[in-house]
């Protein structure tokens, strides 16, 4: 019988013998559950706990054969969610800070996708650092600081770096110091090589974890978290690309532009669709160039995505 059937039909411990910790990574059936002492313990779910994310604070309960369980989820300062089978909604991570919009020369980068990813985060309540990595490709450098400038000016930390040369990286890792960061961006931009360079003992950690859950050297997880050795956090999460939107309405998609809130609460009409409306005052800002044109552009295209429009 496994330790999950064994532990099917009982009821939740008192919270006196219950300890706290954190999900750093799905691992087969179980989660590793970090304790404030750094240790790692191999845990399984009660039943109707509900999904549990990496990054999730958790109450757990201690077992034989070095094992335990997970009892209760803590409540959760911010949540990243991606959609899943049946229409539902999964998290992703939970207690991020930021997320790390990363792009590159190469693929041509899509900025509606980072437009996309600043709104979700917006929504949610989560900072915001756009990296262009593999600098050392950037054929028009004025070309690309023209378009970091319209971040800039929003309050966008906007860095230029090279995983491959290590040229920028310094103020990378300042701004991922005591925060819990999370890497996002198209295929090919260099995430992995980042996280490589950030990380230097990352693949050992990851070996160290699937040894103590019994599993094979090469399984990879959906998502792990790694401490950062400048201090803070970071969670791999490969192959999230879309993430957040599935739950947003076109209002919360207004409201993630940051430089649409001034203007806002001056439509003519509350449910003012800012697609042409009469009286839109985000229209007219843009009119008078007081918000970037190709951003509004994107945002209509964002809608349209959605199928909001």
């Amino acid at each position: 019988m496994s330790a999950g059937e064994q532990w099917a039909g009982d009821r939740s411990r008192p919270e006196a013998e219950l300890r706290e910790g954190r999900v750093v990574s799905h691992l087969g059936q179980g989660l590793a559950v970090e304790d404030d002492r750094g240790e790692v313990v191999i845990c399984h779910t009660r039943r109707q706990l509900g999904a549990v994310a990496v990054g999730d604070r958790v109450l757990w309960s201690t077992a034989d054969r070095q094992q335990g369980r997970v009892e209760r989820i803590l409540p959760r300062r911010s949540v990243l969610t991606r959609p899943a089978h049946g229409g539902r909604i999964r998290p992703v991570a939970a207690n991020l800070d930021q997320i790390v919009i990363v792009v590159a020369p190469e693929p041509e980068p899509d900025w509606l996708l980072v437009d996309q990813y600043t709104a979700a985060c917006e929504h949610r309540g989560l900072g915001v650092v756009i990296a262009v990595n593999k600098q050392e490709r950037i054929a028009d450098r004025a070309r690309v600081e023209q378009t970091l400038s319209v971040y800039r000016r929003i309050g966008y930390t906007c860095l230029l770096l090279s995983a491959h040369t290590g040229d920028g990286l310094p103020h990378l890792r300042e701004a991922l110091k005591q925060r819990c960061s999370m890497l996002a961006g198209q295929s090919g931009v260099g995430k992995s090589s980042l996280t490589n360079s950030l990380l230097p003992g990352r693949n050992l950690r990851t070996r160290e974890l699937s040894d103590k859950a019994g599993l094979g050297r090469h399984t990879t997880t959906a998502a792990m978290l790694y401490h950062l050795p400048e201090g803070g956090d970071l969670i791999d999460s490969p192959g999230v690309a879309v993430f957040g939107l599935a739950e947003m309405t076109a209002a919360d998609v207004a409201g993630g532009y940051r430089e649409f809130r001034e203007w806002l609460p001056q439509c003519q009409f509350n449910d003012c669709r800012h697609l042409g409306d009469k009286g839109c005052a985000i229209l007219a800002a843009v009119e008078a160039g007081r918000v970037d044109a190709g951003r509004y552009e994107r945002f209509r295209k964002l809608l349209a995505k959605m199928h909001l429009a």
